[in-house]
C-alpha cells in the first residue's frame, strides 16, 4: 500500500519515486508477478501455487498522478486506486478527469475509500452510512458505477463497520501487515504499508518474500478497544496438523513499547497476555515463524479511542 510520491515533507505517508521504481524492479528480480485487481478478486477462493503481488494505492493524491502514475501506464502494472470522493478536485488532490483516465486502462481498477475520509470508527453508525452512501452516489454519477472494492479509511473499522461494508462490497482492505491467504477474512485483507521509513530495500525485500501465516480464527472479533476490554483477551486458532507452529513470535505495542509478546499454547491455540493496556491511538501484534526457512507473518490492529 502506498499514499504520495515525492511528497517529502510527509515522510509517513510518502515515498521516493527513486525508491518506488527499486520496488517495482524488485519485485521482477525476484520472479513474482503482479496480480490483476480483476484476476485477485475471480480467484481468491483458488489455491496458489505461486504468490503474486498486489499493488493498491489509497487517497487519489495528485501527485500519484503526476510522479508515479506515467511510469505505471509505461510497464503496464495493475493495481488498485482506492479513492475518497470529497477531497477530488482539492488542492492537492487529483480531479475527476485524472481519476476517468486511469479508470480507463484495462489493467486498473478504482476502488471506494468512503466520502469524507475522516476517522469514520469515531462517527454514528447512521454518519457511518451516510458517508459511504454519498461516496457510493458520487462513484455512481461520475464513473458509471459504484467500485465494490473497498479500503478502510486509516485501516480503522468496528464489528458494525466490517458488517455494513460486507453486505456492500466484494473485499475489504485494512493497514495492518501481513499476506494474504485463502483463509484471510474477505473484508479485513492485509497489507503491508509502505513509506520512507518501511521502504527501505532490505526491508522491502523481506516483505516480499514473506509468505502468510494462516489460521483458523482470531479473537476477539471486535477491533475497537475501550475501558472495559482494553487490554484484550486475544487468541489465534491454527489449524490441526499446521506445521513448525510452536516456532511462532509475537511482539506487541502495548503501552505505546515494542515488546515480545508473552505467548502461551494450548494444543493449536495461541494465546497473548499483554504486559498492560494499549494506548490511543492504534493498537498492533505482529507474529511471525521460521517454517524450514519461509518466513510466515500476519499481523492485527486494534483501535483506541480516547475516553
Amino acid at each position: 500500500m502506498y499514499h504520495r510520491f515525492d511528497e517529502n515533507k510527509y515522510p509517513s505517508t510518502n515515498i521516493r519515486m527513486d525508491i518506488f521504481t527499486k520496488h517495482i524492479k524488485l519485485i521482477g528480480e525476484l520472479g513474482y508477478e503482479f496480480i490483476h485487481p480483476d484476476e485477485f478478486q475471480k480467484n481468491f477462493n483458488v489455491p496458489k501455487k505461486k504468490k503474486k503481488i498486489l499493488l493498491t494505492i489509497d487517497d487519489a493524491f495528485k501527485s500519484f498522478y503526476d510522479v508515479a502514475w506515467p511510469y505505471l501506464k509505461k510497464n503496464k502494472i495493475p493495481f488498485i486506486l482506492f479513492v475518497s470522493t470529497e477531497p477530488v478536485g482539492n488542492n492537492g488532490y487529483m480531479t475527476w478527469d485524472q481519476i476517468k483516465e486511469i479508470e480507463k486502462a484495462d489493467f486498473t481498477t478504482i476502488g471506494h475509500h468512503s466520502h469524507s475520509h475522516e476517522y469514520l470508527i469515531e462517527k454514528s453508525n447512521e454518519d457511518f452510512i451516510y458517508d459511504i452512501k454519498t461516496a457510493s452516489s458520487i462513484f455512481e454519477t461520475k464513473l458509471g458505477y459504484v467500485p465494490k472494492l473497498f479500503s478502510y479509511p486509516f485501516g480503522e473499522y468496528s464489528e458494525f463497520m466490517r458488517n455494513y461494508i460486507s453486505k456492500n462490497f466484494t473485499y475489504a482492505f485494512g493497514q495492518h501487515s501481513g499476506v494474504i491467504d485463502i483463509n484471510k477474512e474477505k473484508f479485513q485483507l492485509p497489507r503491508f504499508p509502505i513509506n520512507e521509513n518501511y521502504g527501505k530495500i532490505k526491508r522491502f525485500t523481506s516483505i516480499i518474500k514473506t509468505y502468510p501465516l494462516q489460521y483458523k480464527k482470531l479473537i476477539p472479533v471486535k477491533k475497537r478497544l475501550d475501558k472495559e476490554n482494553n487490554p484484550p483477551t486475544f487468541s489465534v486458532e491454527f489449524f490441526d496438523k499446521q506445521k513448525n507452529i510452536k516456532n511462532i513470535n509475537c511482539y506487541s505495542n502495548e503501552g505505546d513499547r515494542w515488546e515480545k509478546s508473552n505467548i502461551t499454547f494450548s494444543k493449536n491455540i495461541l494465546s497473548i497476555e499483554f504486559r498492560e493496556s494499549f494506548l490511543p491511538r492504534r493498537g498492533r501484534i505482529n507474529c511471525s515463524l521460521n517454517d524450514n526457512g519461509k518466513w510466515r507473518w500476519f499481523g492485527t490492529q486494534f483501535i483506541i479511542l480516547k475516553n
